[in-house]
């Protein structure tokens, strides 16, 4: 098959598929691998000699970083596909390839892969290691300003983006592919999986009570038992939430039990 090969490595199936179903629109694309971990990125990137790695930041076994650091011999272009905040981002914007905002918007995948393009074919190998390198450590600096307990997402709303502080969010609802936040007054569709969100909030603020639902701890006002052996947890809102029968470990938490 003609065209550049691309490693596609995130640890998310469905963001995997995604990224994968955009690539397909490019004709320029060749072969199409995908990893789900640092070791297997590692693996499919050293056999598999891709021209571009579209490289998720946290993954089972490691990190990005990791990989970047492991990896030998001819080194491809790199697009990082990322769920840091817009903070984040600007602290490594200039170091990288370019880089991919989960949920990943098509015009803006188009153009950092045309990029990624040019740089795969017209960079050596030397210029390739050096601006690694210097990525990496730019990207490590911005792990760590994402740390800080401040933390906010951005929604799109009708082609713009809204800044959201995680201290104004009541509860996450699962939508199928889409996580629906709630706030006190709105509530906006975020296009995210509820697992690769739930990475991103503060989790002392946060809990999940069942494999659909995401809660702040401080909005929960009232607990009462349910049929089957459930429970239902009532919010500062008014809205009610099913806790899970398996997840009682966080119940007891809820609850102030160890």
């Amino acid at each position: 098959m003609s065209g550049l090969n691309i490693l596609v490595a995130d640890d998310e199936p469905l963001a995997r598929r995604r990224l994968i179903r955009l690539l397909h629109k490019l004709d320029w694309v060749g072969r199409i691998d995908e990893a789900g971990d640092v070791a297997e990125t590692l693996r499919m990137a050293q056999s598999g000699t891709p021209d571009i790695l579209l490289l998720d930041i946290q993954m089972p076994g490691g990190s990005g970083f990791d990989v970047l650091q492991r990896l030998a011999g001819e080194l491809p272009a790199i697009v990082f596909v990322t769920a840091f905040d817009h903070h984040a981002l600007r602290a490594f914007e200039v170091n990288a390839v370019d880089y991919l905002t989960k949920p990943i918007d098509a015009e803006r995948f188009a153009l950092a892969m045309q990029r990624a393009r040019t740089v795969a074919a017209s960079r050596s190998q030397a210029d390739r290691l050096a601006e690694l390198q210097e990525m990496v450590a730019s990207l490590k600096q911005a792990l760590g300003a994402q740390a800080r307990p401040e933390r906010e997402l951005w929604v799109k709303v009708r082609g713009e983006h809204l800044r959201i502080p995680q201290a104004a969010i009541i509860r996450l609802q699962a939508e199928r592919d889409y996580v629906r936040i709630h706030l006190a007054k709105a509530n906006y569709l975020f296009h995210e999986t509820l697992s690769s969100l739930e990475q991103r909030l503060e989790p002392a603020e946060f809990i999940r009570i069942h494999r659909s639902t995401i809660v702040r701890r401080s909005a929960v006002v009232r607990l009462r038992p349910a049929p089957f052996a459930a429970w239902i947890a009532q919010l500062a809102d008014g809205s009610e939430c099913r806790v899970g029968r398996t997840y009682g470990a966080a119940l007891r938490l809820l609850l102030g039990r160890p």
